[in-house]
């Protein structure tokens, strides 16, 4: 037992740097703004190197939240030893032709997963994608379920409930919708002139039926200009008026990436993470730059969560469930039945 045994978890989420841990990641780890640790293909190995690297994580911090983004396709960082899923746009071709089956799938795709990660000790996966593929955004092109929102809230809700049946939480991402704008938020900052009236109608349909279900929120590094010239990461009227009061969610916010250039026009990295806390988001993210995240950890060392923002981040620990190794294999043939159609289908 360390002696950060006893720290609550702090309010940033970094990265580590590679496969074992460094002595600068062991001291980020131990600094009392730390919160979480999100891994990257960089990080991962076998299944049994992810489960040391897990272990050396939570040994330096007890208590510490560990995720990945985990959708399936083109972002899936745990690929050795685990199953290659799909990208999610598989699900909408499927829901087009037999949407019990596609609906079957989502749910056994999100069991499937989320005992995946139970295996390897990692509490959630930023997932389900939950904006529109709309032929516009090929950042999110086929991570997207559909263009429909009603189908994306249907085979989301799903995938949902699988990943709950296997002790893990559900990260719906990105709020209030990424997919119409061209610009990829990584290395540009996307502006989005609908008017709110427009957005409510089309992106927010497929976030409204699944909001209950979720347990934490990731708005876009997208600025819409006709209800706020903040990001929506960083806007009070995004987060606090319509997610928090209109739509009544009440589940963690966390921030994408402050590293990203959708995020840069907010400042300072230590800026930035006050402006993101201050709007709304109850964990900040930092990834790739090692020194941002030491500015954001000192600036943050003495604005420790608020019980409020601690139990909704506590929330997203996975929770301890059992499956047989019957059950493992069975959602497995499910799943190898489909991904060996979608291999056909694209030969």
């Amino acid at each position: 037992m360390t002696e950060n045994a006893d720290l609550p978890l702090g309010p940033v989420m970094l990265d580590v740097a590679g496969l074992e841990l460094t002595p600068e990641d062991r001291k980020r780890l131990r600094h009392p703004a730390t919160g979480g640790v999100i891994l990257f293909a960089r990080n991962v190995g076998t299944p049994e190197q992810v489960r040391a690297l897990v272990a050396a994580i939570r040994a330096e911090r007890p208590g510490i939240l560990v995720a990945v983004d985990q959708e399936g396709g083109r972002v899936q960082r745990l690929q050795e030893g685990f199953t290659r899923i799909p990208p999610m746009r598989q699900l909408g071709h499927v829901y087009d032709y037999d949407r019990n089956k596609a609906c079957e799938l989502a749910h056994a795709t999100g069991e499937l997963l989320g005992h995946e990660l139970r295996s390897v000790d990692i509490d959630f996966s930023f997932t389900p994608v939950l904006d529109r593929d709309i032929g516009v955004s090929e950042v999110i092109g086929d991570r997207a379920f559909h263009h429909d929102p009603d189908v994306i809230a249907r085979l989301a809700c799903e995938l949902i409930r699988g990943l709950s049946e296997a002790g893990v939480a559900a990260v719906g991402k990105h709020f209030p919708g990424h997919g119409a704008v061209a610009a990829d938020s990584h290395v540009a900052l996307p502006v989005d002139e609908r008017p709110l009236s427009e957005i409510e109608n089309e992106d927010l349909e497929a976030f409204r039926p699944v909001l209950g279900d979720l347990e934490a929120v990731m708005p876009a590094h997208v600025v819409y200009p006709q209800v706020d010239p903040q990001p929506a990461g960083f806007s009070r009227i995004w987060l606090q008026d319509i997610l928090r009061r209109e739509l009544r969610f009440r589940g963690a916010i966390l921030s994408d990436d402050l590293a990203m250039c959708g995020a840069e026009g907010a400042g300072t990295p230590d800026q930035r993470a006050a402006t993101a806390r201050e709007a709304g988001c109850d964990m900040v993210l930092i990834c790739n730059q090692p020194e941002q995240a030491d500015a954001i950890l000192e600036a943050q060392a003495d604005r420790p969560l608020s019980s409020d923002s601690l139990h909704r981040i506590e929330r997203l620990r996975a929770r301890p469930t059992e499956a047989s190794p019957q059950r493992i294999n069975a959602l497995r043939a499910q799943l190898d039945h489909w991904i060996q159609g979608c291999l056909l289908a694209t030969a």
